[in-house]
């Protein structure tokens, strides 16, 4: 456990406001509490969360590695070496991507994501990341080699090539970027260009500025299937980071419509929501969408790690907003709910829903009111 003189000092390597330094060191304190409650459902010995999945569990372990850098804490030092994804790719160098992800192209960019992430993390401690961004690159050229022209583009949801929906296309707009600003190969830049270019033309975003599930697949119009939060989030990070490589606000302007569509049309007293959340608990955000609020704010995050001083500004009482709602629905052992906007009624608590709460701290310790 950090002591509070360490939190204190990670507050100042965030490069906040010394007034703010006591209430970022709580923040962080919050994150170290419910990162550790997180990693009490890790085995190191079957690399897996106990109640995860697969996809779940590459957002738990890229979670964990981004709160680590953020805090400046190697308290879980050896996760990205146990992750049962690192270990099969080192077992087999020539490993089926497709068949191991079942097929599902939205679930390997998941995985891409983490492995990303902890290539960072060995980076910042000097350690080697060679495998980490080259398992990444296999994975990645499976899922780029699932675009063709069926809805004039695209990436399909999966290898049964019967979807083609909004999350899968976001996530490669964000792979790439992101694989570009890693690697600098212009292949990444243009697959970024080409999956911006085609989810703006899609459809898939609706009057209200947010994003739709994905497409009928006989009309190739949007389908009006739900307005998940994660499908709002993943988005700005890609947007964010194609305006931190380029220098175009046009990026910003377009992440602010659905970022601020969110703020209007899927909360519930500032706090966001799910259809899936209810605070009577008759229905609840498990499994799947037990993650899908948590990838929002992280998503979140990483558009305003790159978005510049005037969004920060703007969207810091949103996040603020999101923090003390994880707060109060954390209970006595460190879980937090699936229903932020509720407390902890209504809410299911476990795995999932404990690293959707991470990804919301470590997003305020950054850029909320701290």
């Amino acid at each position: 456990m950090l002591s509070l003189r360490s939190l204190v000092v990670v507050a100042c390597s965030l490069s906040v406001p010394s007034v703010f330094a006591a209430q970022c060191a709580a923040t962080l304190s919050k994150g170290n509490a419910v990162a550790t409650r997180l990693q009490s459902y890790y085995s190191s010995s079957s690399g897996s969360y106990n109640g995860g999945g697969r996809w779940t569990d590459a957002n738990a372990v890229e979670d964990v590695h981004n709160f680590m850098l953020g805090a400046g804490v190697t308290t879980w030092d050896t996760l990205g070496n146990t992750w049962d994804v690192v270990t099969a790719a080192k077992a087999n160098a020539n490993l089926d991507w497709y068949s191991y992800n079942q097929g599902f192209n939205d679930d390997a960019q998941w995985l891409i994501l983490a492995l990303y992430k902890i290539f960072d993390y060995k980076n910042t401690h000097g350690q080697d990341s060679s495998f980490y961004l080259d398992t990444a690159k296999k994975i990645y050229t499976a899922v780029a080699a699932e675009w063709d022209d069926t809805c004039g583009g695209g990436v399909w949801w999966s290898t049964d090539h019967t979807y083609k929906n909004a999350i899968t296309n976001e996530l490669f707009l964000y792979t790439s970027a992101r694989g570009y600003q890693i690697t600098g190969d212009s292949t990444y830049l243009a697959n970024a260009q080409k999956a911006w270019a085609w989810l703006k033309a899609s459809g898939m975003r609706n009057s209200q500025g947010l994003w739709n599930d994905g497409l009928d697949s006989n009309t190739c119009q949007n389908n009006g299937q739900n307005t998940w939060t994660y499908n709002q989030g993943v988005i700005l990070a890609g947007l964010g980071q194609m305006y931190q490589i380029t220098g175009d606000s046009t990026y910003i302007t377009e992440a602010q419509t659905t970022l601020d569509a969110v703020d209007a049309h899927l909360t519930s007293g500032g706090v966001i929501k799910d259809t899936c959340d209810n605070s009577s608990g008759s229905s609840q955000c498990t499994g799947d969408g037990a993650e899908f609020k948590g990838a929002f704010m992280k998503h979140l995050q990483y558009f305003l790690d790159n978005a510049g001083s005037a969004s920060q500004t703007k969207y810091k009482d949103f996040v603020t907003r999101q923090y003390n709602a994880i707060v109060k629905a954390t209970n006595s052992n460190n879980d937090v709910g699936s229903s932020w906007y509720s407390g902890t009624a209504g809410s299911a608590f476990g795995i999932v829903e404990t690293d959707s709460g991470l990804a919301g701290i470590t997003n305020a310790a950054k850029w909320g009111s701290c």
